[in-house]
């Protein structure tokens, strides 16, 4: 749910700026600091003004809501104070919208059919997008060809020929705010101060000794210039390129396996607040010459859990999106460390220390599960400006194609897509993550935690050993100098040992 915003959605005339005509619709919003959402409001059509630079832009290519469902503010301006909602689903209407279709997304697609001509109330519920690309994704695991929308996908899944309206039937005066956030999250363009910010180190041509002493010793991000300029896929990597050397090989996009044609479909087409992501960890498997298209840059050439062969946990993968799809934030797998490299597109990034929480962002206590808002821009909206006067401000930068960032162990991170984009990542353990690493892996409810294989119980067991017989002594040597760094910054400071902390007086020792 969209918290602690109240929203003012304008639909302004065409009007001219700097010379030319643009249509413009703008959202104002004014954040508050209590936790309860307040109703968005939107305002009739107001006279041409000039754009206001703290409210959000639509997309140029967003068109009104399919159903014509409106944020709940609007009923304030509706004379009759007539809510369609309320009527159209009489006794269910106590019922908060998010559990009427937590509901509604127990029954199977015929029944949604059935139940969506009951009455207006039910038809806009029942045709809620995100309902049938469950069904979808649920149903269509080899892959499906997308028709637009879920709902005329779901049936031309099944019934090919069976006819299915291109477009909603406008329904007057239904107002909710969980259903219209949907719409908007999808539609809502990426403000240009989301975008400014670039406070990462950025290095070229230095040397691994300094990559390790600078950044991977102290734990910190870098993004690194002109590391793939011997890379084959830098220049080769275009759809026509991939669709050719692919052919009906299928990849991982969520929980389903698409063709890359099938799925380039439907990026094009698609307009969600979380657009499916292709992140396969076999790619280099399936089609080999993908794997040759790209070395691993010089810094990140140490990976210890090779050491366990075809038994190590997923390491790499390719990653390919539209604008707006990404991951929402989390720590990367098994305490490993990663880096990405963008062959194509740019990438916003938006990285927090260990120490640090995102807002917004809520981890269980053993660390198994994360809450965070429903999609990025959604965080963007409601979070990311409170970070603006935090002492422990995040690191951020864009990563354009030709660049790689390093994301050390433990670091929070959000990555979305600015256009269309393909990347490749790997996940290392270097010796100067491997102490840690181990921990991870033998907590005790390290199966809960632990991904990307199929032994998680084991999987430290399986690792020290082999650690063990590949190099032998280096657990212990590290080990200890692990023990000795954490000693050093236990140590008092020169003040500390000379003060008398609990007097606040001078203390002399002779």
């Amino acid at each position: 749910m969209l918290a602690s915003k109240s929203l003012l959605f304008k639909q302004q005339k065409r009007k001219r700026k700097n010379g030319k005509i643009k249509k413009s619709k703008r959202i104002s919003v004014s954040a508050k600091e209590e936790t309860v959402a307040e109703p968005y409001q939107i305002a009739p059509e107001e006279e041409e003004e000039e754009e206001d630079d703290e409210g959000f832009s639509l997309k140029s290519s967003a068109q009104s809501d399919s159903y014509g469902v409106q944020p709940l503010g609007n009923l304030y301006f509706n004379p009759s104070s007539h809510n369609s909602r309320n009527t159209g689903l009489g006794n269910l209407q106590t019922l908060t919208d998010e559990l009427v279709l937590d509901i509604l997304g127990l029954l199977e697609g015929t029944h949604l059919g059935i139940l969506s001509t009951v009455s207006k109330g039910f038809y806009i519920f029942c045709n809620h997008e995100p309902l049938w690309r469950n069904l979808v994704l649920e149903t269509c695991k080899g892959g499906f060809l997308f028709k637009g929308c879920w709902r005329s996908t779901f049936v031309g899944a099944y019934r090919p020929s069976f006819p299915v309206l291109s477009f909603g039937l406008k329904v007057r005066d239904f107002y909710s705010d969980y259903l219209f956030q949907s719409w908007l999250c999808a539609n809502l363009e990426m403000k240009p101060e989301w975008l400014e910010r670039d406070n990462i180190v950025r290095r070229k041509g230095i040397s691994l000794d300094e990559f390790v002493m600078d950044f991977e010793e102290p734990n910190k991000p870098v993004l690194l210039e002109g590391c793939l300029e011997n890379w084959p896929g830098l220049e080769k990597w275009n759809r026509d390129y991939l669709i050719e050397k692919c052919g009906d090989v299928k990849f991982s996009v969520g929980p389903v396996e698409m063709k890359l044609e099938d799925y380039f479909k439907y990026s094009d087409q698609v307009r969600e607040e979380r657009p499916l992501y292709l992140f396969d960890p076999k790619f280099a498997e399936k089609i080999p010459q993908l794997g040759k298209d790209y070395d691993v840059p010089m810094y990140f050439n140490e990976d210890l859990f090779s050491v366990l062969g075809n038994e190590r946990p997923d390491y790499r993968w390719i990653i390919i999106g539209p604008a707006g799809s990404g991951s929402s934030f989390h720590i990367d797998p098994n305490s490993t460390s990663a880096w990405n490299a963008v062959t194509k597109g740019s990438k916003k990034w938006i990285l927090f220390p260990p120490d640090v929480v995102p807002p917004g962002v809520h981890p269980s206590p053993d660390g198994a599960e994360v809450a965070s808002p429903v999609s990025i821009i959604e965080w963007f909206m409601n979070f990311y400006n409170a970070t603006k006067n935090w002492k422990k401000r995040p690191i951020e930068c864009v990563c354009k194609a030709g660049e790689v960032i390093f994301v050390p162990n433990g670091w929070w991170h959000l990555v979305i897509n600015l256009e269309d984009s393909i990347a490749i990542t790997q996940n290392f353990v270097s010796r100067r993550n491997l102490v840690n690493v181990l921990e991870f892996l033998k907590k005790p409810n390290a199966c809960t935690l632990v991904s990307g294989t199929s032994d998680r119980v084991n999987l430290h067991d399986k690792f020290k050993n082999a650690i063990e017989a590949h190099l032998p002594g280096t657990i212990d040597e590290l080990t200890l100098k692990d023990e000795e760094k954490k000693a050093q910054q236990n140590k008092p400071s020169f003040w500390e040992s000379v003060t008398d902390s609990n007097a606040g007086v001078f203390r002399f020792s002779f």
